[in-house]
């Protein structure tokens, strides 16, 4: 055998036997978009789901997979999906908050969302991002770690998706367009629901259960979701302990919990060690709202059943023991929670968070009021107004072009202005008596500009001027590290000297306390348009939103890829 032909073969013998998984596979998945007829508490309405499903189809991959999605809309609406969670790095094209970083995908038309999971692994989700589609449009996003590389805990006997969700038995379209014409509150969902089912504790549903069948003496891992529209919850699953190990796809130091906290927008990864013998009794799996708001809300509870497995016995009418959760307003649970969680700051998962700041900024946020559309109007908002809500007093207002684009093609005029304020413009008692004046501003869209790598202090702060209230924020493109919270109103001169630099919790959505603030920081390392708003949806539709726009770098991999070829068109 001549030598050339002897270093081909052992070229291919080397290509065949490195695995396929080394570089990471490359996973299709087809999301049509369509109408389908579901009935919940004997309620039939025909709604927009993927595929025809109910909580939609799990997607799954490894770090390191590409993910190509193609999603085709065969409704009337229009509507995007987001990768909640997935830091897109220089691949915004794929983000999916419509008119931010791309224009609707309109009805017959597709779009094939094509992205890298670079560096994260763990429970996310993904969700349309259009109004209030995400009601049903919604379902899990797992992302195994990389081949032969173990999770930081014992390997769970089995993975279980929980994904918390909220039913209107009208169509929340409708819901929410009356509400924005009337300036009032929206109407509330009719039940909350655990894997699409409400449960036994609701009327007309005591079919429609999640039950969950474990064996004794088995570790399972529950991937945590909460997919409601408007509530924080709640979640306890009765004489059973919860050790949490990883938020929003970050790995925790580890603690034992009753109960957890979850914020919509937020996942939570836990164990549950079942009891080493056949207990002769039934668990409920119970959730219900955590509330520190003025308006009207959904104080209901959504159940699902804990069953062990006894495969001699085939008992009936097993003992059913229930929960106990924090009271409704437990704001003091909500902080300890929080501040128990940690990042596990190892070198195998280090907590990079920026010790030296570029940029500070202190964002206001809250509700707020607009005058009616027309003189002599009385609206159903605050004293004849129209709620609206704020960051820095700016409601923002979805443009009629996406905002990459118009970044991307430098036809930024008319679209958006480069100014947000990285202060509020007057300053006043944020958590104490409100302003007589509660009006917002309105107008161009702007936007925070951000050369690229600049490293970002923000101090997100509730305030009261329609009554105090938590808001879970999210920010698109990027993880940060919560370095410090507390309540009352932000002291930038004795409140940092407690920011947690070692070992912070990091994450991408967070939740704002009520009358309080959280201070965050993070690395700008990724060029685009992003989206930092409110996941209480009635709050974003009210205005509670911004965006960001980090700059490209000066190297050819830290600049915003071009654009796909099939990118709508608004």
């Amino acid at each position: 055998m001549s030598s050339s032909a002897f270093g081909f073969l052992i070229t291919f013998i080397s290509l065949c036997i490195v695995p396929r998984y080394a570089q990471g596979l490359i996973r299709h998945y087809e999301f049509n978009i369509k109408m389908q007829n579901v009935t919940r508490l004997c309620h039939t309405k025909s709604m927009v789901t993927v595929n025809g499903k109910f909580p939609g189809p799990r997607v799954v991959a490894r770090e390191g997979d590409r993910l190509v999605i193609k999603v085709t809309n065969q409704i009337s609406n229009n509507i995007t999906i987001h990768w909640h969670g997935i830091r897109q790095l220089r691949s915004g094209w794929a983000d999916g908050p419509a008119y931010i970083t791309q224009c609707p995908i309109q009805t017959g038309q597709s779009y094939v969302y094509n992205f890298t999971v670079v560096g994260q692994r763990g429970t996310l989700w993904w969700h349309a991002h259009l109004s209030w589609l995400r009601s049903t449009v919604y379902g899990p996003l797992i992302i195994l770690p990389k081949h032969n590389v173990p999770y930081p805990f014992k390997k769970p006997y089995k993975e279980v998706p929980v994904i918390f969700g909220e039913w209107f038995n009208d169509d929340p379209e409708a819901i929410i367009r009356q509400a924005l014409k009337t300036g009032g509150g929206p109407n509330v969902s009719d039940a909350y629901t655990i894997n699409g089912l409400p449960g036994p504790l609701y009327n007309c549903s005591a079919e429609d259960t999640f039950k969950l069948k474990v064996k004794p003496g088995k570790t399972y891992l529950l991937r945590i979701i909460n997919a409601a529209l408007n509530d924080e919850l709640f979640f306890s699953i009765a004489n059973h302990t919860l050790t949490v190990v990883e938020t929003d796809a970050i790995y925790v130091k580890p603690f034992g919990t009753d109960t957890i906290l979850i914020t919509p927008g937020q996942t939570t990864n836990v164990l549950l060690k079942t009891k080493p013998n056949f207990p002769g009794a039934a668990f409920f799996m119970t959730a219900r709202p955590y509330f520190t708001g003025q308006g009207t809300f959904d104080n209901s509870s959504v159940a699902g059943i804990l069953e062990y497995e006894f495969p001699s016995l085939h008992l009936k009418n097993l003992p059913l023991f229930k929960p106990t959760l924090p009271p409704l307003k437990d704001t003091s649970f909500a902080m300890n929670f929080t501040k128990k969680l940690r990042s596990l700051a190892s070198p195998q998962f280090p907590a990079n968070v920026p010790k030296k700041v570029d940029k500070h900024f202190f964002f206001t946020i809250g509700l707020g009021t607009n005058p009616c559309d027309q003189k002599n109007q009385t609206c159903q908002g605050p004293n004849g107004t129209k709620f609206a809500a704020s960051v820095n007093n700016i409601s923002f207002t979805l443009p009629t072009t996406a905002l990459l684009q118009a970044h991307f093609f430098g036809k930024s005029n008319g679209v958006y202005s480069p100014d947000f304020p990285i202060n509020p413009f007057h300053w006043f008692n944020y958590t104490g008596n409100p302003p007589n004046n509660t009006m917002v501003r309105n107008g161009t869209t702007k936007i925070m500009v951000l050369p690229f790598n600049t490293s970002v202090e923000l101090v997100l702060q509730d305030t009261s001027i329609l009554g105090a209230e938590s808001h879970p924020l999210h920010l698109h493109g990027f993880n940060f590290f919560i370095v410090g919270q507390g309540f009352g109103n932000y002291d930038p001169q004795n409140d940092p000297k407690n920011f947690n630099l070692v070992d912070p919790i990091e994450r991408n959505t967070v939740g704002v306390p009520s009358g309080g603030w959280v201070a965050i920081r993070f690395l700008a390392d990724n060029p685009g348009v992003w989206f930092m708003h409110c996941h209480l949806e009635v709050h974003t539709s009210w205005g509670l939103k911004m965006a960001w726009l980090v700059l490209d770098g000066k190297l050819p991999n830290q600049k915003l890829l071009p654009p796909p070829a099939d990118l709508p068109k608004c």
